[in-house]
């Protein structure tokens, strides 16, 4: 068996296809979303990260709106510069790019962002509101964590059904493996999800009995080959940097053994596969936002 590709830069691809005509819906009614990225320091990674955010929202009409400091800048004014933020017109969302530098609190950092501008989900409240199962409609606004949001758009624009599903997720971080495992569970998605970490007592075991892994834990080629029922699904999410190329580029490796193509029948390549899906969902949430305030102030108006 060969896995079949779960191919995230063509499914971002129709994403940003659809969000064109939602971005243009929004500009006729004289309304242009705006992304804001706040950068710290000069970590190569972020940078190519928030890159990439900016050319996907120029390449569906999205405004960018930068804001960098240097790795010396203090909590105050990075705090200060989320607040300008939280301000700024301009700024339907934004996100603050992690890693900050060595000694500054990210989570203090974090809980200052406005949760109505709160891009990448991962606000307290938002991450409350998921926990509690409140439907996004009926609150405004509260944005989906990008990166389990994207994992879930591309499993099911490639046909795989989660209800009644067994999940192991690999990961308990707050960006992936924790809110992955309360979208899935939600009803309409209905999956059984287990989630597993450095604590748990026979990870292979676990992942065995999975009808879909995601492995979200930053460990070059952690999960093997042998590990993988025939015909599961996997999600491919850990980066971690493992050398450079004859160019000078970064190596990348992701956390799935690239031998597991041979057992599972669906895989998602990486580079290629989650990344390109989160960065979708990121300027989707954007989008969202501002179509929100535009309802929100036409039901004032009437």
């Amino acid at each position: 068996m060969t896995a079949r590709l779960l191919d995230g830069t063509a499914t971002a691809k129709i994403v940003k296809n659809s969000l064109r005509t939602r971005v243009a819906a929004l500009a006729a009614r004289g309304v242009t979303p705006g992304l804001g990225t706040l950068l710290v320091g000069e970590d190569p990674a972020s940078r190519s990260y928030v890159t990439g955010k900016h050319r996907d929202c120029a390449e569906v009409g999205v405004a960018s709106v930068s804001v960098e400091l240097p790795v010396t800048a203090t909590f105050e004014e990075i705090a200060d510069a989320v607040r300008r933020l939280n301000a700024d017109p301009a700024v339907t969302g934004f996100i603050v790019q992690l890693p900050l530098p060595p000694g500054i609190d990210e989570n203090a950092i974090l809980e200052l962002i406005d949760p109505a501008k709160d891009a990448d989900g991962l606000h307290p409240t938002n991450l409350g509101r998921l926990v509690l199962g409140v439907d996004p409609s009926r609150v405004a606004p509260s944005p989906l964590p990008c990166t389990p949001r994207g994992i879930i758009e591309l499993s099911l624009t490639h046909g795989i059904d989660f209800a009644g599903a067994r999940v192991t997720v690999i990961g308990r971080g707050t960006t992936v493996g924790r809110p992955l495992g309360l979208l899935l569970t939600r009803k309409g998605i209905d999956a059984t999800v287990t989630l597993v970490h450095s604590r748990t007592a026979d990870i292979a075991a676990e992942v065995r009995r999975a009808d879909v892994v995601v492995a979200a834990l930053g460990k070059p080629h952690f999960v093997r080959p042998e590990w993988i029922r025939p015909g599961a699904a996997v999600l491919d999410v850990g980066v971690t940097r493992v050398g450079t190329t004859p160019s000078g580029r970064a190596k990348l490796a992701g956390d799935i053994d690239p031998a597991v193509a041979e057992v599972a029948a669906w895989l998602s390549p990486n580079p290629g596969g989650v990344g390109p899906m989160t960065r979708a969902m990121l300027v989707t949430n954007v989008v969202e936002l501002a179509e929100t305030a535009v309802e929100t102030t036409a039901e004032r108006i009437r």
